[in-house]
């Protein structure tokens, strides 16, 4: 980070479903609509009241962007921390201001609920792919025979699919799952 970017840490709720796309470069980027809303105590009612509510348009880029399109939905608190970027544009003589955030990590709020995490583990090389003999390469062999079938996001994607039409709650973890955590880099 450069002195003059400004890190902002918002805690809000989503407010539009996060769109997953890839850039011309193959870059994968995920944008949705964050709405933070101030609360206050109303003393004369003894009671909490909304207050003013903004609006910013979050980017989450590469893993991150992927990430957080299989992990997050409508209506979900999450604590974004990011780059705060303030742009202003002109459309038919109107002139708009929009608040972005580039994220820099994304987590649900877990003051508000629960959350499952699953480490992704990113798919390697296989030593067929490389011509490797895996005979003489064991460590190859090893990355190959631990390897999972989907990648992570597509995995918690599918589950989260699966929940949301009432059918298989998300899996617990089992000794296989413990196994791939161990081989994940930190």
């Amino acid at each position: 980070m450069s002195m003059g970017e400004t890190l902002v840490t918002v805690v809000g709720n989503v407010a539009t479903r996060p769109e997953l796309k890839m850039t011309a470069t193959g870059a994968a980027v995920t944008r949705f609509r964050l709405a933070a809303t101030e609360r206050r105590y109303d003393r004369a009612g003894e009671r909490w009241t909304d207050g003013h509510t903004n609006f910013y348009t979050v980017w989450a880029w590469r893993s991150l962007g992927e990430n957080v399109a299989a992990s997050v939905g409508v209506g979900e608190p999450l604590v974004v921390q990011g780059r705060l970027r303030v742009r202003e544009r002109e459309d038919r003589g109107q002139s708009y201001v929009s608040a972005d955030i580039d994220a820099v990590t994304v987590g649900h709020d877990l003051s508000r609920g629960t959350s499952a995490f699953r480490r992704v583990v990113k798919s390697r090389q296989s030593s067929a792919e490389r011509g490797a003999d895996p005979a003489t390469e064991p460590e190859a062999a090893e990355a190959k025979r631990s390897e999972p079938q989907q990648s992570g996001a597509e995995q918690a994607h599918l589950e989260r699919a699966e929940t949301s039409k009432g059918g298989a709650q998300p899996r617990e973890a089992s000794q296989t799952d413990a196994a791939q955590l161990e081989l994940a880099p930190f």
